[in-house]
């Protein structure tokens, strides 16, 4: 990688809980009024322990016990993007900004919990790409980091296939629910963005979806594409 000359750099802002509209979903700032239940409801009531599997967090009985957890993390410095459906206006999912290093321009996204409804639908690719894009556009910052447990292979696949590259693994980085956590790292920087972005939106164009809503070429087969050409 050629050198880079920083000896201007400054400080990026703080980044916060946004609104940010694409396509086919929305995110907005959480509220607990307007959220907790629906988030709830979207993650499947108790179903929601097997999607948090990986998270570190107790198991959840009520609504309420999951509302305040959520209270809980946010205090904590997790900055909550709800997901909603741009068609139905449901809420669908969720996930965070976490642990900002505005100094160095860093930021990782976490938390993620998709609802059964983003299956086999564009929500959970644009989601992702508008939160990317606030990240290096609005933000301007140089490195997203997405980490998982090692254990967690629906995670590793997700963020290989929105295009973060894989770092390592950081063994025994924590303790979760009683065992030891190896974490997975990934991240996509500022060089990347262009390449991704093109990627992202050829990817999210209505004409790459026949009528039946199914994708006529993947992100990956697209990122290949574009750095071949």
């Amino acid at each position: 990688m050629k050198k880079e000359d920083l000896s201007n750099w400054t400080p990026r802002p703080a980044p916060k809980a946004v609104r940010l509209e694409g396509r086919y979903v929305t995110l907005v700032p959480y509220k607990r009024d307007e959220h907790s239940l629906a988030l709830w409801t979207a993650l499947g009531e108790t179903g929601v322990n097997a999607r948090l599997k990986y998270f570190a967090a107790p198991d959840f009985q009520t609504a309420e016990a999951f509302a305040d957890w959520l209270d809980a993390v946010e205090k904590a410095g997790w900055l909550r993007e709800v997901f909603i459906d741009s068609k139905t206006g449901d809420v669908v999912g969720m996930a965070h900004y976490m642990r900002p290093d505005p100094a160095n321009g860093v930021v990782e996204v976490g938390g993620v919990a998709h609802g059964l409804a983003m299956a086999r639908s564009p929500i959970s690719t644009e989601a992702h790409y508008l939160m990317a894009r606030h990240v290096f556009e609005d933000l301007s910052y140089r490195r997203y980091e997405w980490k998982c447990h090692n254990d967690n292979a629906p995670s590793h696949e997700a963020a290989k296939r929105l295009g973060f590259s894989f770092e390592g693994v950081f063994r025994k980085h924590m303790i979760s629910r009683g065992e030891n956590r190896d974490t997975a790292w990934y991240a996509m920087i500022d060089d990347d963005w262009p390449r991704l972005k093109m990627a992202f939106e050829a990817w999210l164009a209505p004409s790459n979806f026949d009528a039946e809503g199914r994708q006529l070429h993947g992100l990956s087969e697209l990122r290949t594409t574009i750095t071949e050409g």
